[in-house]
């Protein structure tokens, strides 16, 4: 996603909103045609503005009605908001025809049962499941269920770096490994200037972070049969390599520990900070005032050699989804949607404006794809990426574990001890906060 999501619900607003679930978002029949010549979408913001998001999504919404006669009623919502607007939306029944949902969420949202399930008739109806990327499907829910939601943008993880700075502190090439990008970076930090930028108090930043750092240590933060697992020896290892960039390693700033706003993309972009792990983040660069040929973009690091699948994977499966709310009022009208937005020539036109990946197969081959802003992301989603948990209690995992991590990294900033026992008590207290069966 352009602004990475700020997971602002925690599990007791979860929990209502599954309690809910016999009669959230309304109807199980399906949804009705009353209301065929409109559609409400909320659109996730995935630009640097909302404004921005509105110049790309309105042109598109504008020939979709010429096309159909049909007209979309837009609403760009902040990430920060996002979650909490849906969460309301499934228990009061109130909400749009069509939503983006953070691919993350799916599970969590389907378990509601508020979402249209994207079963093989819904799916021949927007050209076939097949023309979707599988990495792209495999975060669109429970797996053995139905979908609850169609792959829209594909993003993943890459490391951006400064150019200049690199060269200024005599290092060639980007670090290909963790040891060699804190080597990297105790060159660089130093005279107000730092190596890498965090998001400190963004939960869900921080819950891809410590996801891939898991994979690397071998762990999953949930056993096979979907049970919170967050002490085991890899989770507590990945917790405390990530929060230790800072509190060991200094090569994140400790003011850090207080982004959340995509501040360390704005202290990258003036120069302050030398590297930075983000998704798709080309486009917000040039609105920052960047040049392309400013920054460089190489894979994410991995604990030895080269990424791959297992314990090198680099990335979380990034991304958005399009959901239809089951009570829509245009049924017929909201599937028309999806099949536009996600036809070939939809998604290389939003895909592109995002500086995202798109899930279809058709689109992504495009040489627009293939640019030094694309290149690693569509190779990294390919080879070394693996999907978030898809279970009901993910959303919960983001705030619980999430803020652990913040927690850990105002530790960090105030010069308190970062040790494995006391990453384990947070994380221990992060799992008791999760749902009973």
């Amino acid at each position: 996603m352009r602004s990475i999501r700020a997971a602002a619900v925690g599990a007791v607003t979860m929990s209502l909103a599954l309690a809910a679930s016999a009669c959230g978002g309304g109807s199980s029949g399906g949804g009705s045609n009353d209301s065929p010549k409109e559609l409400t979408y909320w659109a996730s913001n995935q630009g640097a503005s909302v404004e921005v998001d509105k110049k790309v999504l309105q042109p598109e919404l504008d020939k979709f009605e010429k096309e159909t006669g049909i007209k979309v009623k837009l609403e760009v919502v902040p990430w920060s908001d996002l979650l909490n607007r849906i969460l309301t939306a499934t228990t009061s029944g109130q909400g749009p025809d069509i939503l983006n949902i953070g691919n993350t969420w799916s599970a969590s949202l389907q378990a509601t049962g508020a979402l249209l399930p994207w079963d093989a008739k819904n799916f021949d109806k927007i050209g076939g499941k097949d023309r979707f990327v599988e990495s792209a499907l495999g975060s669109t829910g429970v797996e053995g269920q139905d979908p609850a939601a169609v792959p829209l943008y594909s993003m993943a993880y890459a490391l951006y770096y400064n150019k200049q700075m690199f060269a200024d502190a005599g290092v060639t090439k980007p670090p290909a490994t963790w040891d060699e990008l804190v080597e990297t970076g105790k060159k660089i930090s130093g005279d107000g200037k730092w190596a890498l930028g965090a998001e400190g108090s963004n939960l869900s930043n921080n819950i891809h972070q410590v996801f891939v750092l898991g994979k690397q240590h071998g762990a999953d933060f949930f056993t096979a049969d979907g049970k919170p697992d967050f002490t085991s020896e890899g989770a507590v290892a990945a917790v405390k390599q990530y929060v230790d960039l800072m509190a060991k390693d200094k090569v994140i700033a400790p003011g850090n520990a207080e982004y959340a706003q995509n501040q360390s993309l704005s202290d990258f972009a003036k120069g302050k900070t030398a590297m930075v792990l983000w998704q798709t983040a080309s486009a917000t660069f040039k609105t920052m005032g960047m040049k392309e040929d400013e920054w460089g973009v190489a894979p994410a690091p991995v604990a030895s050699g080269t990424p791959g699948a297992g314990q090198a994977t680099n990335s979380m499966v990034a991304g958005i989804n399009m959901a239809v709310f089951k009570n829509t009022d245009n049924v017929d009208g909201a599937t028309k949607f999806v099949k536009f937005m996600t036809s070939d020539a939809e998604q290389k036109i939003l895909n592109e404006a995002y500086g995202s990946i798109p899930p279809v197969k058709a689109a992504q081959s495009d040489p627009a794809f293939n640019t030094q802003a694309t290149a690693v992301l569509r190779e990294t989603l390919a080879t070394s990426a693996a999907a978030l948990p898809q279970v009901p209690d993910e959303s919960q995992f983001e705030t619980a574990v999430g803020t652990a991590v913040k927690e850990l990294f105002a530790d960090a900033a105030a010069g308190r001890a970062v040790t494995a026992e006391s990453v384990k008590e947070k994380l221990a207290k992060a799992q008791q906060q999760m749902p009973t069966k």
